[in-house]
């Protein structure tokens, strides 16, 4: 579903990935791992369109997008969910949710897939005229995760779902990312949350000064490999 290779990317003067390769295949949940400064994030919004890679190559569903705008590839099905949620303070929580329902497709299916997400979250429902200022962070997190779902994507990407939650809310996020997978949606976790994000995904990649470090099946790693490959010790 997702094929990147040998991506190039800076900032200014600053390699922040060097060569990057990464596999998604249709219906897995992948963890990317790695120290603040790794390059997840750049990772992730250089895939999602808003940041350009200085070489390499990026394929969603046999189709180069690493050209293309951010707005064009969440028409193709390819959604992130951002660090710090990012939503809309000043609307409501029923309008947070409409604008991720902005395409064409999206728009014709928008009454059943707000229902969907209102039974994902029954919280949001119960909220939905609430400003989105007023929620709690779980609950900003749960909108969130519910405006990438409008857009009905095939492939949804998490930047650090658990930050700055409680153990309690975390839980609950990752058993509604296991629910999102098993009803057939691809699952891209990008998080500092070793242990759970290893222990929930089919295939790791960690990331160490931008490179991968190590890749493979997480229930295959031992823990001084993974502490060798996010640390460098």
């Amino acid at each position: 579903m997702l094929e990147i290779r040998n991506l190039d990317v800076f900032y200014g003067g600053f390699q922040a990935l060097s060569g990057i390769g990464l596999d998604v295949e249709k219906g897995q949940i992948v963890s990317i791992l790695g120290a603040n400064g790794a390059g997840k994030s750049t990772l992730l919004k250089t895939t999602a369109g808003l940041l350009r890679a200085i070489s390499g190559s990026i394929h969603f569903d046999g189709m180069k997008i690493d050209h293309l705008e951010s707005h064009d590839i969440v028409k193709l099905g390819l959604s992130l969910v951002p660090e710090g949620r990012k939503i809309f303070s000043s609307l409501t929580v029923l309008e947070n949710l409409l604008i991720g329902s902005y395409t064409s497709k999206a728009r014709n299916n928008r009454k059943e897939v707000l229902e969907n997400v209102f039974l994902l979250f029954p919280r949001l429902k119960e909220r939905s005229n609430l400003m989105g200022t007023n929620l709690s962070g779980g609950e900003q997190q749960m909108l969130a995760i519910g405006r990438a779902l409008m857009s009905q994507p095939h492939l949804i990407i998490f930047d650090e779902i658990s930050l700055g939650l409680s153990p309690l809310v975390i839980k609950m996020l990752y058993q509604t990312v296991n629910r999102i997978n098993q009803e057939g949606m691809t699952v891209i976790l990008v998080e500092q949350d070793v242990k759970r994000s290893l222990k929930t995904a089919s295939l790791a990649y960690i990331l160490q000064e931008g490179k991968v470090s190590l890749k493979g099946n997480p229930q295959n790693f031992t823990e001084e490999e993974v502490k060798r490959a996010y640390f460098g010790l």
